[in-house]
């Protein structure tokens, strides 16, 4: 028999991770909150929905947590009312979310001091894999909690990676978007220094995709440069900025060189202060505007 499964953050990662949960037959509570996509079609598939992150604890074999980032997985967890306060024995606990790892670190041990167990696995990919059920996992903490979690995390990764132990997973999930969003930058003031010398975005695109500049950033940017179509990437500058703030923490305590980081960090910083909602391939727009 499958293990009850509670959802914590159903935004755009976690509606997709949700949906199929619930397509794989895993019976689904969710907790209500206003930063939720629409429920209805979760809801129809008999997800089953409280108020309470304690409540729904209560309730769960298995909790997974989808959030913005390591202020808001410490409130969920240790909060007043919060999981641990209705946490079962046993209960493994996903977190899904980006974090800082030694806060990672720190909320496992809380998890395991309240009896229950915990993986943190990251995700990397977008709204659209969620959706499809082809993300990647970043996983840290124990192999053999993994390997039972596997056919659970199966229902929406298409590739799941065991980095290491706890804190191991958001380390590289830290790792990698500073180089995936630092390329994206990188390209982002290319394109708009190229603009502003008249190169034209095909011409952009075929050299650079041709040469050293190809690869997954630039394809994700190909849309916008193109026909100023954001479905590329949809990612905004304020998550790009958490999560650049997040890898400059992580390298900082660790006595790593972040020079690159840093600047790119600033670029993010700047363009996220003109415009607070923007997604990363207007990146482009806001740097030209910036001559």
């Amino acid at each position: 028999m499958k293990k009850y499964v509670g959802m914590i953050g159903i935004g755009m990662m976690g509606h997709g991770i949700a949906s199929n949960v619930v397509k794989k037959g895993w019976p689904l509570a969710v907790l209500e909150h206003p930063g939720n996509q629409p429920l209805e079609a979760l809801t129809a598939a008999g997800a089953r929905i409280f108020q309470r992150p304690a409540q729904l604890a209560a309730e769960s074999d298995i909790i997974i947590l989808v959030l913005t980032g390591s202020p808001q997985v410490e409130a969920v967890l240790t909060g007043e009312d919060g999981v641990l306060q209705g946490l079962r024995p046993g209960t493994i606990v996903i977190d899904c979310s980006t974090a800082v790892p030694a806060s990672t670190q720190r909320m496992a041990k809380a998890v395991e001091a309240a009896g229950g167990r915990f993986l943190d696995t990251p995700m990397t990919r977008t709204p659209k894999e969620a959706a499809e059920g082809r993300l990647n996992l970043l996983v840290g903490g124990d192999a053999a909690l993994l390997e039972e979690c596997r056919p659970l995390l199966s229902c929406f990764a298409e590739n799941i990676t065991h980095a290491g132990a706890v804190g191991a997973g958001h380390s590289m999930k830290l790792l990698h978007n500073f180089v995936s969003l630092g390329f994206v930058t990188l390209l982002s003031e290319a394109a708009a220094c190229a603009a502003h010398h008249g190169v034209a975005p095909d011409v952009f695109l075929e050299v650079l995709g041709k040469g050293g500049g190809g690869g997954a950033a630039l394809e994700r940017l190909r849309p916008y440069l193109m026909s100023r179509d954001v479905s590329g990437l949809r990612f905004s500058i304020a998550n790009a900025c958490k999560d650049l703030g997040y890898y400059n923490t992580m390298a900082a305590e660790g006595g790593c060189d972040i020079a690159v980081a840093a600047a790119v960090k600033a670029t993010l910083d700047r363009a996220g202060s003109e415009a607070p909602q923007a997604l990363m391939p207007e990146l482009i727009d806001i740097l030209a505007r910036h001559r």
